[in-house]
């Protein structure tokens, strides 16, 4: 069986957006290349943002289809979390909610990618 290791982002401006995620995964990047920025997490997951024009095979498809989603443990660090992204500048599409899978709130990054934080329901 296999599992996914890497999801990559799709982005109009590397710079913006290396900024963009530095800032909210407060991590440096892993590797970087023209085009490129890797971030490498604890678990092992990678996080890569790739120029949209130096997709191959070439794609058309905007940001916003996908979800960049975060657990945390409590309902405290969702609200954290929501407070610190409103410093950050990060657009929020949803603000903190009870929903049945559990208390979350919604954000999009510069190329229209939603990322969710979330605690799950008991």
């Amino acid at each position: 069986m296999i599992a996914p290791t890497l999801l990559n982002l799709y982005v109009d401006d590397i710079e913006r957006s290396t900024a963009f995620y530095r800032r909210l995964l407060g991590r440096e990047t892993t590797a970087q290349a023209p085009g490129f920025a890797l971030f490498l997490f604890d678990n092992g997951f990678k996080l890569g943002l790739w120029v949209r024009g130096a997709v191959k095979p070439a794609t058309t498809v905007p940001g916003g289809g996908d979800e960049l989603c975060f657990v945390v443990e409590h309902d405290d660090e969702v609200r954290r979390l929501h407070q610190l992204w409103h410093e950050q500048a990060v657009e929020i599409i949803q603000e903190p909610v009870n929903l049945d899978f559990g208390y979350t709130f919604s954000g999009v990054d510069p190329d229209g990618h939603r990322l969710r934080v979330y605690r799950l329901a008991q």
